[in-house]
């Protein structure tokens, strides 16, 4: 038995470089907490000297402005609060379905750029370098006019079924809500649980056999059968709220806006190239010798992709992939420039009304500062258990 090397001994001496290092970053937290009570302490004694008004009671106040698209009901007579909460479900709205859409684009874009067809690999990189080098501003100004130019007004509004085009936006039949929808939720959360059992189940049965089990279509089938089993629970409602064209507009059932499909369709087109670079280097960083294992044991061009070359290319794609989910959170604060209601255009209204342009900003600040925070939380996480574990 070996012996063990005797504890260390806390100095408490300017000899002791741990010490020293504490004494140094404890002064670094107040220096830097003193100038932060400074600035405010100083914007706040020249803001009350000018006799301008400050603090944020101002969100308790009616907003006295209506919102175009909103997810739920609002009205001018509710609060600021109220209206910052629409501005950041309008935001999160954008930024969830973008990044969803743009994973899946550039994935399939940054693979096109190893295609053996000339015409496919010569049509990805061509994408890649078009958009990604236009400035996204002026992406969504383009897409926002096309959409409004080339769609005919409300009056001549397409119509396929029960569903409408024109320039007021895309309406649609929605679901009258019911209790049956809230079992058809319940089934959808069990779904996904029962469908994250199944993987782990046949991963582990994968690494015990060597048979590749269905780790997507079975998963599926679970989370869709166990919805619609929650449904028929439910009842079973079957009751839709169908548009239809009124004198002015079309009433009724659910809509997409323009801006918010410009917004939408410029960011994911921006984004996409970024991310498709992103792959293809994460791509190239894999040995050429793994494609040629994957062909000697006999699998097909898109096996040796989805099981051996994109596992691999992941602890290379997700510290950028994420750089690039947070830009396109980020860049859809340029969304007022086509008038879609996001957080900065709903502070804008506000700081316009209130003169609180500190508070405003502040708070727009704060949301982009903890949706950047929560994204590479949740990145950060995913990239450690994808990592590969040396033994």
């Amino acid at each position: 038995m070996f012996p063990t090397a005797p504890p260390k001994k806390r100095t408490w001496s300017w000899r002791s470089q741990a010490f020293r290092g504490a004494v140094y970053q404890l002064l670094a937290v107040v220096l830097i907490g003193l100038g932060i009570w400074f600035l405010a302490h100083n914007t706040l004694l020249n803001m009350r000297v000018r006799g301008i008004q400050s603090g944020f009671d101002f969100l308790s106040q009616p907003a006295g402005f209506s919102i175009g698209e909103s997810l739920y009901p609002f009205d001018s007579a509710e609060s600021y609060w109220r209206a910052f909460g629409v501005g950041i479900t309008n935001t999160l709205r954008v930024a969830v379905v973008g990044i969803a859409l743009a994973t899946l684009l550039g994935t399939l874009i940054g693979v096109g750029r190893f295609s053996r067809n000339a015409l496919v690999r010569g049509l990805c990189t061509a994408y890649v370098e078009c958009f990604r080098n236009i400035p996204v501003l002026l992406q969504l100004l383009m897409w926002y006019l096309l959409l409004t130019e080339i769609l005919p007004s409300t009056v001549d509004a397409w119509k396929l079924g029960p569903f409408f085009l024109s320039k007021g936006g895309f309406n649609f039949p929605i679901p009258v809500w019911s209790a049956g929808h809230g079992w058809a939720v319940g089934g959808l959360v069990g779904g996904v649980v029962l469908a994250w059992g199944y993987r782990r189940w046949a991963l582990r049965r994968f690494e015990a056999t060597g048979q590749p089990p269905s780790l997507w279509l079975a998963p599926a089938a679970i989370v869709l059968l166990a919805t619609l089993l929650g449904w028929w629970l439910g009842g079973a409602p079957a009751a839709f709220d169908v548009p239809f064209k009124g004198d002015f507009s079309i009433e009724n059932g659910g809509a997409v806006t323009p801006e918010f499909t410009a917004v939408l369709l410029g960011l994911t087109v921006y984004t996409t190239a970024f991310i498709a670079e992103v792959v293809r280097a994460g791509i190239m960083s894999v040995p050429g010798g793994q494609g040629e294992a994957a062909a000697a044991l006999g699998l097909s061009r898109g096996q040796e992709v989805r099981l051996v070359t994109l596992p691999q290319a992941l602890r290379v794609i997700i510290p950028p992939l994420t750089n690039q989910y947070l830009n396109l959170t980020k860049n859809s604060s340029l969304a007022v420039a086509i008038g879609y209601p996001d957080v900065v255009s709903i502070a804008n209204t506000a700081m316009n009304q209130t003169g609180r342009a500190v508070e405003c900003i502040t708070i727009v600040m704060a949301v982009y500062l903890s949706t950047s925070l929560l994204t590479s939380l949740l990145m950060g996480w995913y990239n450690a258990r994808a990592a590969i574990r040396e033994r």
